[in-house]
């Protein structure tokens, strides 16, 4: 009995010994049954694409995007100011001037009434700065929004139809269409066919207000600079805080160095002349008048006949 004893003692030592002696891959395979379940999970990582193709698949997604949006009907410098979808032809002075006017009171409080702060710009900022008003020969009205505000228009309320109720007597009812670019998230200039990020348009004429998005689009080596597609570029103090003031009769926003951003665009001249395309400054009533008709024809016959001194000066 005892010989049978030391027998299963002196085997079961022999059995402790031989698995303690074994490798840990086969310690693995013991407890995974194959040993090749944690090998599959460190292949994804062990086949991961190197960066040069990934790259150059968001090169080719970004040449893709950058196909052109908004589309105009041309055929003319005027023809330009209209969205191709909603174009029936060129407006009358009158009529382009009632368009606009409705159409930033109705932008800017679309904008206000879903707190989307959006401020003046470019020459819509210059017509603010001598009397609040829309300069009367300029076909553009544009507006710029922060980048992060642009992400949230497009988000929350992209193809927005808004219906407009003015509070005249009798009221004015007009539609517009907010419409965001796709190519919008992209924030570098790219082929410069969709430097325009959104539009709010009157779908009665095509007629349309740019908007435009500002972003630090190099926070590493230029902190604290905006810049549009357009290579527009402010620093934050230049823009805030933002100024509220009265626009077209409603509170609207300017950037807070508007001077000098009016005068590092325009140059002073803009702040000074007082005739400029077949208007003049009143200063008694405060406002761009157009010059009359016979007016206007004179300073085009007197144009024209610089423009022929001038060739025969060059056929010499």
């Amino acid at each position: 009995m005892r010989l049978v004893q030391a027998v299963l003692i002196l085997s079961a030592l022999l059995t402790f010994f031989v698995d303690a002696a074994a490798t840990p891959s086969e310690d693995r395979k013991r407890k995974n049954g194959n040993g090749r379940a944690k090998e599959r999970r460190l292949e994804p990582r062990a086949r991961k694409p190197p960066l040069r193709p990934r790259q150059e698949k968001v090169k080719r997604d970004e040449e893709e995007v950058m196909d052109k949006y908004f589309h105009e009907p041309g055929g003319s410098e005027l023809g330009n100011h209209y969205d191709s979808r909603y174009h029936h032809g060129i407006q009358e002075y009158a009529d382009r001037k009632d368009t606009q006017l409705h159409m930033v009171r109705a932008y800017v409080t679309f904008c206000n009434e879903n707190r989307l702060e959006t401020w003046l710009a470019h020459g819509t900022l210059l017509g603010w700065w001598w009397n609040g008003k829309m300069l009367p020969w300029d076909w553009d009205i544009d507006t710029q929004v922060s980048g992060s505000t642009l992400t949230y228009m497009a988000k929350h309320h992209n193809y927005t139809h808004y219906d407009y109720v003015s509070k005249d007597d009798p009221p004015v009812e007009r539609t517009y269409l907010l419409d965001v670019n796709p190519a919008s998230i992209e924030r570098e200039r790219g082929n410069g066919n969709n430097i325009i990020d959104a539009r709010w348009i009157d779908t009665r004429n095509g007629l349309y207000i740019d908007i435009t998005g500002l972003s630090e689009t190099h926070p590493d080596d230029q902190p604290g600079v905006w810049s549009c597609k357009n290579y527009h570029r402010y620093h934050t103090t230049d823009l805030y805080p933002m100024r509220e003031t009265m626009y077209e009769g409603i509170i609207a926003k300017v950037p807070y160095a508007y001077d000098r951003i009016l005068t590092q665009e325009y140059e002073e001249k803009a702040l000074v002349m007082t005739d400029y395309e077949g208007h003049r400054w009143d200063p008694v009533v405060k406002m761009w008048l157009q010059k009359p008709e016979e007016e206007l024809a004179e300073e085009r016959k007197e144009k024209e006949a610089k423009e022929k001194e001038e060739e025969a000066r060059k056929a010499e």
